[in-house]
């Protein structure tokens, strides 16, 4: 494929001054754990890290990637949220945290991700990884396939919840990029921000689900993601907080008491909003341009951001001279899925590049047809003519 490099000046700001996007020199966080970092969620900017590459086992952090791959699946449209979900026997029979399902109970899909976000259920994550993939075997294959995919150097998943095995481990840092990416579905906090709720609501098996992160109550902003505790792990969680239109992830990992494991994260959270602020460039979808497809049905397709575009910026500094820049890989050949990347969007500055994006179709391009090319052919022949 030729590979064209389109460039538009899509603006010049002057607002003076330089950004800070280093982690600042001698702060002590995160005290009392054995691994933490702490990101922004629209740059991946590491704003703190401790010992954050650690091999560690997740625990019910694990869920992470399992709430990721269902709200891939729902995107897709593979599921809907009122597909009913049976529970297998191996699915009812998992211990620890659990929403006590019975074996051959149906709930649907929303209900479950309720089970999960809500109350780190257990069965209910061998459930739902049942329903996508068939098996918990296969589902494992997916979520360590989709962590090749996210990068991830530091986790291997043997299972689909975080219960004690062998070779099951991630990273702080690993699990941020997982929340990162989790939180491209935004939907995903109706669940993981409710401090409670109901399952069965209108049965006698009424149950009450409270919510294991408790700073979803207690910090302003927190709106998920998951926590976890095992003997081994100790006192886990990945937090995210959206305030003043910015999203912090914080990962603590190894804290010896809920308690330390809590304030840590907070003093993490109140670092984060004191020091940096969050210049938003463009929304996850918004339209930035065409790009050229070759032999399509159409000869362009729209071009979209897969992600938030942004700028973090420390707070009493600022930017001077940004600019963006445009790299399409076009034309594209046909068929074109939606969703395919077409190229970057890099915003820069002096030639350093402050941020990138991802850019890709925003719908189906089917091949053209013989007649629609000989037509397309024959306008340029008839159009370049001379008399």
């Amino acid at each position: 494929m030729k590979k064209s490099f389109i460039i538009f000046l899509l603006g010049i700001y002057i607002l003076g001054g330089t950004t800070a996007y280093a982690e600042e020199a001698g702060v002590d966080l995160a005290d009392q754990a054995t691994s933490a970092i702490l990101i922004e969620r629209d740059t991946g900017e590491v704003l703190y890290e401790k010992n954050s590459k650690e091999k560690l086992p997740p625990a019910s952090m694990t869920k992470v990637m399992t709430m990721l791959l269902i709200m891939e699946a729902i995107d897709s449209g593979k599921i809907k949220w009122d597909d009913k979900v049976r529970t297998s026997e191996r699915a009812a029979s998992m211990g620890g945290s659990q929403i006590f399902l019975e074996p051959g109970e149906e709930m649907t899909v929303e209900e479950m991700m309720k089970g999960i976000a809500i109350a780190s259920g257990n069965d209910a994550s061998v459930a739902m990884a049942e329903h996508l993939a068939g098996s918990e075997e296969q589902f494992v294959n997916m979520m360590n396939e989709k962590g090749k995919e996210l990068g991830l150097s530091s986790t291997h998943f043997v299972n689909s919840n975080g219960l004690p095995a062998e070779n099951h481990y991630s990273s702080a840092n690993d699990l941020a990029i997982m929340a990162q990416a989790l939180l491209k579905y935004e939907e995903i906090t109706k669940f993981t921000s409710l401090y409670e709720d109901y399952l069965r609501e209108d049965t006698e098996d009424k149950f009450w689900l409270v919510n294991t992160n408790k700073l979803v109550k207690f910090y302003p902003g927190v709106d998920g993601l998951k926590t976890g505790f095992t003997r081994e792990a100790k006192y886990c969680l990945t937090a995210t907080a959206n305030k003043n239109g910015m999203r912090i992830i914080a990962v603590v990992m190894g804290a010896p008491t809920p308690k330390d494991r809590n304030r840590q994260v907070t003093e993490m959270l109140d670092y984060a909003y004191s020091q940096y602020e969050l210049q938003k460039r463009y929304e996850r979808g918004a339209l930035l341009g065409e790009a050229k497809v070759s032999k399509g049905s159409t000869v362009t397709v729209p071009i979209l951001a897969d992600e938030n575009v942004s700028l973090l910026m420390k707070k009493g500094e600022s930017i001077e001279g940004i600019t963006e820049r445009l790299e399409l890989e076009q034309p594209v050949p046909a068929p074109v899925k939606k969703g395919d990347p077409i190229g970057t969007l890099y915003i820069e500055k002096d030639g350093k590049i402050l941020s990138e994006a991802t850019v890709v179709a925003e719908e189906d391009i089917a091949e053209a047809s013989l007649w629609t090319l000989f037509k397309r052919t024959t306008s340029v022949l008839v159009g370049n003519r001379s008399f």
